[in-house]
């Protein structure tokens, strides 16, 4: 594909996303997603083996006869799914071949592959073609390029994996430059002092470790817009990244190998995009659920039902933006990372992610933590600073909420908090597991 072509895709996709794409209210929401679902699978029947012989997708209800998708289907499936008859060893053999040389420009019949882990430490396969790869520059570019600026851009990629597509978008209007989380952050700080990007999109841990470098004087850095990705953001961490960086709004791209699924609007919301993704809902309570995925943009790689183990809490008012796709309060972190704790009363007590944050922001001084349930009954709370009064206090909230919730208070082990290096930062993390269930076929 010619550079010309490349930015031509950029430049259509950015066009409607910024533009173009209106959905002002819920009926026109709707609409769009009917159109584009129903096209979506008139093309899925036509080139993908996996949906030739089963039913139509001819609306959103139609999706409800097909199983769920998880990492494990869709390698198993692989072969099957995509549209570009490729081979999942091959495939395979080319992406992890690309993780450990760090070259990621190699292709497989035109098609980028690579390695999925998230959170869940579960291996995956993704395959995108050079017409997703630009629709989904144009798209990130469209809603997080600020306002009534377009040019002279510098952006900065903190990411685990590098993609040629960046170095073909810049161009003397937008500067791109990628920075490989794998390596040291010393080299990324002298990089930064000299490249000062405009727009800085980086991992909640490491917009930690360059905050710490701003704050000792170590680095000047001054962009007008920041973007956290790949990891959960939390209350905890927006304030520090407002206080250090002085902005009233550090805005997220909820991005992952399955999709661009959310992002956050000039007026602060974390908006579903609608226009990409039709959602699911599979709900925990009143406003939490699991997100199942239906991507009607994504051809080489099918994504119908994909269930997600992210937990997303739904807003309890609309945004005034004017744009009526679903506003979501937070990301709250995954489902298997849902604290677990034995009732006073018998049986199982669960226990979200934020409400474990709290304990930890109720506390005047922590810096930096993570808690990790080991056991039914035991809880190792990483802290910084790890003094006694700090323990204590983190102890007392703990014990307040499970007096308030009714479950068994765990037993407190402390440690002195420190970076794992490579790791995606997790506050909240369970490696404590009951039984699991299988996936259910809805």
């Amino acid at each position: 594909m010619s550079g010309v072509r490349q930015k031509l895709l950029v430049a259509v996709s950015f066009a409607q996303n910024r533009w173009l794409h209106r959905l002002h209210t819920r009926a026109a929401v709707e609409r769009f997603q009917a159109r584009h679902v129903k096209k979506h699978g008139a093309f899925l029947r036509q080139h993908s083996p996996y949906f030739r012989d089963r039913p139509l997708i001819r609306s959103v209800e139609d999706l409800e006869q097909y199983p769920l998708m998880d990492k494990a289907m869709m390698m198993a499936e692989f072969n099957a799914l995509n549209t570009c008859n490729l081979d999942r060893d091959t495939a395979l053999d080319i992406a992890i071949q690309s993780e450990k040389t760090r070259d990621f420009q190699p292709m497989y019949n035109g098609v980028s592959v690579g390695l999925s882990s998230g959170t869940s430490g579960h291996r995956g396969l993704f395959a995108i073609s050079d017409e997703e790869r630009y629709a989904w520059a144009g798209a990130v570019l469209a809603r997080f390029l600020p306002k009534g600026r377009l040019r002279g851009h510098r952006i900065a990629f903190f990411l685990r994996a590098n993609n040629n597509l960046y170095e073909t978008v810049k161009s003397r209007f937008i500067t791109f430059q990628y920075f490989d989380t794998y390596r040291p952050m010393a080299e990324h700080i002298d990089a930064l002092r000299d490249y000062q990007p405009t727009v800085l999109v980086a991992p909640p841990s490491v917009l930690n470790v360059l905050a710490s470098a701003v704050e000792s004087g170590e680095l000047v850095l001054k962009p007008d817009k920041i973007v956290a990705v790949a990891e959960v953001l939390t209350v905890f961490d927006q304030r520090r990244f407002k206080e250090v960086f002085g902005h009233d709004i550090i805005f997220q791209a909820y991005q992952c190998t399955e999709g661009f699924l959310a992002y956050t609007c000039s007026r602060g919301s974390l908006h579903l995009n609608e226009d990409i993704v039709y959602f699911e809902k599979d709900f925990l309570d009143d406003r939490r659920f699991v997100p199942i995925l239906t991507d009607f943009r994504r051809r080489t790689q099918p994504i119908v039902r994909y269930r997600l183990n992210d937990v997303l809490v739904l807003a309890d008012k609309p945004c005034t933006c004017g744009n009526a796709t679903t506003v979501i309060e937070r990301i709250e972190g995954r489902e298997d990372d849902i604290f677990l704790f034995p009732s006073v009363t018998g049986g199982q007590v669960t226990v979200f992610s934020d409400m474990i944050e709290r304990c930890l922001l109720y506390c005047d001084g922590v810096t930096d933590y993570r808690v990790v349930q080991v056991a039914a009954d035991k809880v190792t709370v990483y802290v910084d600073p790890a003094n006694t009064c700090i323990h204590d206090a983190i102890t007392h909230e703990f014990t307040s909420l499970s007096s308030k919730l009714g479950f068994v208070m765990p037993e407190m082990n402390f440690q002195p908090y420190a970076v794992e290096p490579g790791v995606k930062l997790k506050r909240v993390e369970r490696r404590w597991s009951p039984l699991q269930q299988p996936l259910q076929q809805r």
